[in-house]
């Protein structure tokens, strides 16, 4: 089974884990100070203790069991956490917790910022301080969140059950640093003569290298397999992929990769930014190829013929800006450190092999 590293390029996740396990298992100096007068107590007594020491009989019992709970590791001797057990609470006027429920019910979702000039209007109107904005959100967490969601309803008039599953998320400081560390996945959705087809893209976001395939499924079945034809094109290894959330990128590709042992990130909802450069091909693919080859959508046989030739020329002879348009994407690969260090000059199994 293949390990790696998950917290891989994630900024301050080495240094964190470094703190966390030095703080957890680390013997302190108070630590060890209290070992030696637990010794010192057990030869000499209790009151030999209080003169020299100045601690009391009922701290000595106490360390020592801590002690027997540690399992006589002296790292149990640590000062635990002194914060407090109770600590402060917001208290404001029930009238302004009132409004900002009656706010939320009429304006469901509305933010704090939006909030906060009519919460002002009715404090001031009422002789009542207001809260700013930050203040009024942790007031609508306290609150439960006092958010809304569309229900759904069966035919028979019951509420449905929406059972959301936590994704993971791409982290904000993820650094992309060698061909196959990130791949990124989206979909293009076209109407041709009343007729839905759509156009599954791939890009590697260190190399530019891209990929796309026109189906006329939304299913997930039709993502794991055009999936399975980018890991015969693209010639590296995975380690990320990156996806939005749409139902193409659930079950049965969902599945593949974590058969592959491959992490899927997801993007936040409604944010395509998170997933720019994806994107970004989609633009171009659309403005390039996609706008003048319109009618072979109705035959998408015909129609990934025709992009196939077009994707070839993108990787290998079109310059991209990213690259200051001076290389194609496979002139970066193989002009990259990282491909020769995989793909020796012997090696017959690289992109630009020919028998020729």
């Amino acid at each position: 089974m293949r390990i790696f590293n998950q917290n891989k390029g994630i900024k301050g996740s080495a240094i964190l884990s470094d703190r966390l396990i030095r703080f957890r298992y680390m013997i302190t100096e108070q630590a060890q100070e209290r070992a030696r007068i637990l010794t010192f107590w057990k030869k000499h007594g209790t009151e030999a203790v209080l003169e020299a020491y100045g601690v009391h009989r009922r701290t000595l019992f106490y360390w020592q069991k801590n002690l027997k709970k540690g399992g006589g590791k002296i790292q149990a001797l640590n000062s635990g956490s002194k914060s407090p057990k109770v600590t402060r609470r917001r208290l404001w006027d029930a009238n302004t917790l009132d409004e900002i429920r009656r706010l939320r019910d009429k304006y469901p979702n509305l933010g704090e910022e939006k909030l906060y000039p009519f919460l002002t209007k009715f404090c001031t109107a009422n002789n009542l301080p207001c809260p700013k904005p930050v203040t009024i959100g942790r007031l609508m967490k306290d609150m439960g969140g006092l958010r809304k969601f569309p229900q759904k309803v069966s035919h028979f008039g019951k509420i449905k059950k929406v059972n959301r599953q936590k994704v993971l998320r791409k982290p904000k400081h993820l650094k992309i640093t060698h061909a196959g560390h990130v791949v990124a996945l989206d979909t293009i959705e076209r109407f041709v003569n009343g007729c839905r087809r759509y156009i599954i893209t791939f890009e590697d976001i260190h190399t530019r290298f891209a990929f796309a395939w026109c189906t006329t499924s939304h299913a997930s079945l039709a993502a794991k397999e055009f999936f399975d034809l980018c890991r015969v094109v693209f010639p590296f290894q995975m380690e990320f992929v990156l996806t939005d959330n749409g139902s193409e990128f659930k079950k049965h590709f969902n599945e593949e990769i974590k058969n592959l042992h491959l992490t899927h990130y997801h993007t936040y909802p409604r944010t395509p930014k998170m997933n720019a450069h994806v994107e970004r091909f989609n633009r171009t693919i659309q403005e390039e190829f996609v706008d003048y080859h319109t009618g072979l959508l109705l035959d998408p046989m015909k129609f990934n013929h025709a992009l196939m030739d077009w994707l070839v020329f993108y990787n290998t002879e079109r310059v991209h800006g990213a690259f200051e348009n001076k290389l194609s994407p496979m002139q970066f690969l193989v002009q990259s450190p990282y491909y020769q260090v995989i793909f020796s000059k012997e090696c017959k199994s690289g992109c630009g092999y020919t028998r020729s």
